[in-house]
């Protein structure tokens, strides 16, 4: 399973570790990813997604998944957020 918030599509990051002496030793920089089930009200289901918590607050700031989603581009989103997408809007437009 890839280190990639499916939502915002945050992933590892490399640097280094620098000490009081300066010495740089490579490490790296992880997400913090939670595997949490969100509500989908035009759904009407949860659904589970492994997310970074930063895409958690996003989320509730815009005020859920589907109005998250309806708002992202589609090149940030993973494969199973875009159907999801896709899926949310066929049930808003009916």
């Amino acid at each position: 399973m890839a280190r990639r918030c499916e939502l915002t599509g945050k992933g590892v990051m490399t640097g280094n570790t620098v000490s009081h002496a300066l010495n740089r030793t490579r490490r790296r920089f992880l997400p913090n990813l939670l595997n949490v089930s969100l509500l989908s009200d035009a759904l009407g289901r949860t659904v589970k997604l492994r997310i970074c918590a930063n895409a958690l607050r996003t989320v509730e700031h815009r005020g859920g998944l589907d109005e998250f989603l309806m708002k992202s581009k589609d090149a940030e989103l993973s494969v199973r957020a875009k159907a999801l997408k896709q899926e949310v809007k066929a049930a808003i437009a009916q």
